[in-house]
């Protein structure tokens, strides 16, 4: 795609819209920024306005002036000046879109979304290739920007990127080498118009694929099952009931010929045991060197059922990333212990009471924060005794105040972070900050 004196609107200015318009730049477009926030709210307004054009507090038509508008993934695709923008016949592209157009023909790409499980899978995708000696870079929904990386250069051997349905939208010709789809529960609900929508979204992944390619889908979930018979790709399946191309049985993991032993893996639990399977499934068809050792000695990231502390016998476990029910129902089911459970945030339409049979049976108390804590409350209280707090921090310490030799106090919120927190690493840090204080005070 040549960008030279292009006229390129860019809908957005945090990480991803900011990466695509100084990669436009570069390559010599003429780079107008679209930001919704007002001006006085955004940190960086004074240094956007040295390097491009800009207008502040809203989208205006303005957009409609440029031949190629970019769309950040926070920003809807059903905005009505981007339904404008098609009547005229402008190119309206995602971010992901743009820099696709933008790579070296020979990079491979690996790409993977799901509602749960995406950046440990790619994480461990990324590790397994680098220990097998590829120039690899991870990019899209984890660390940088896919635009963020010098992908027109040619040396990269892989990038692997994870994919949110935000940005599986708007694509066109974007292709992946190898897809994976690693579960689809219900997520993002005030985004999309219902569930099929969202999963459908999710399945834009495998646009544009043919038999030449590999789709990886988790043969476990009804809606992948379903949807694989669309797909033109050569499909490879993972299961934890089945004997699958990759299946799980008695602490070992089987494929072709052959067998892993993960009892003494660092990630433990069913949805890492998928994971592993899917990330071995999406290097197959590659050289791959050392993939024992990287596998049983990757460890879990931050923010997923990590453990931060354990005070007089009570552990304490940071599952921010936890931001909606399905993430919450692996949490529950990952500890024999008592757990005390801190819930709460900005929801996104899900219904609550699907965690009334696990909240029964794992959990003492759920200490209910954020905007969401009444909808919670009046969806669980029934099944599990529940008090509300307006602090972040006063649920922690007394949570702590509350528990037993034994107990586990959970952060798993199954919401957003966006009501308190920048992102669910920032609350994360937060839930980490409370504990150490709580640490030092013993």
């Amino acid at each position: 795609m040549k960008l030279k004196n292009k006229k390129i609107a860019v809908l957005g200015s945090a990480r991803s819209g900011l990466a695509a318009a100084r990669k436009a730049k570069k390559h010599g477009a003429k780079v107008f920024i679209s930001e919704c926030k007002e001006k006085a709210d955004l940190e960086n307004a004074s240094q956007l306005e040295k390097e491009f054009s800009c207008e502040f507090g809203g989208h205006t038509e303005e957009i409609l002036k440029n031949e190629i508008i970019v769309v950040s993934p926070g920003v809807p695709s059903t905005l009505p000046v981007l339904q404008k923008a098609k009547q005229k016949q402008l190119e309206v592209m995602s971010e992901i879109e743009f820099a696709y157009r933008l790579k070296h023909k020979n990079s491979k790409i690996i790409a993977v979304t799901g509602s749960n499980g995406k950046s440990t899978t790619v994480s461990l995708i990324a590790a397994i290739l680098e220990n097998s000696g590829y120039k690899t870079i991870l990019a899209g929904n984890i660390g940088n920007a896919f635009s963020a990386f010098p992908i027109e250069e040619e040396g990269i051997d892989f990038i692997v990127l994870e994919l949110s349905s935000f940005q599986l939208e708007l694509l066109q010709k974007f292709k992946a080498d190898v897809a994976a789809v690693l579960n689809i529960t219900p997520d993002h609900l005030n985004r999309y118009e219902n569930f099929q929508d969202y999963a459908l979204t999710k399945f834009n992944i495998f646009k544009n694929q043919d038999k030449k390619y590999i789709a990886v889908l988790n043969f476990d979930d009804h809606f992948c099952r379903k949807q694989a018979d669309n797909l033109k790709a050569e499909l490879k399946f993972f299961s934890l009931q089945k004997q699958k191309d990759i299946f799980f049985q008695n602490n070992k993991i089987y494929w072709e010929n052959t067998e892993l032993d993960i009892s003494q893996a660092k990630l433990q639990g069913p949805h890492n045991v998928a994971n592993i399977m899917a990330a071995i499934l999406c290097t197959q068809k590659f050289d791959i060197k050392n993939l024992e050792d990287t596998i049983l000695n990757f460890s879990p990231l931050q923010h997923r059922l990590e453990k931060v502390a354990e005070i007089h016998g009570i552990s304490f476990i940071n599952d921010s990333k936890a931001t909606n029910t399905e993430s919450v129902k692996y949490a529950l089911q990952s500890f024999q212990r008592p757990i005390r459970i801190i819930m709460g945030g900005r929801g996104k339409g899900e219904d609550y009471s699907v965690l009334n049979k696990l909240l029964k049976k794992h959990v003492c108390k759920a200490y209910l924060i954020g905007e969401e804590a009444e909808q919670i409350r009046k969806a669980i209280a029934a099944w599990v005794d529940t008090t509300k707090y307006d602090s972040f921090s006063q649920a922690i310490k007394t949570a702590f105040l509350e528990s037993k030799k034994g107990d586990v106090v959970l952060l798993s919120p199954a919401c957003t972070s966006y009501d308190m927190f920048q992102n669910f690493e920032e609350r994360g840090q937060a839930f980490k900050k409370v504990v150490k204080e709580l640490e030092d005070e013993q």
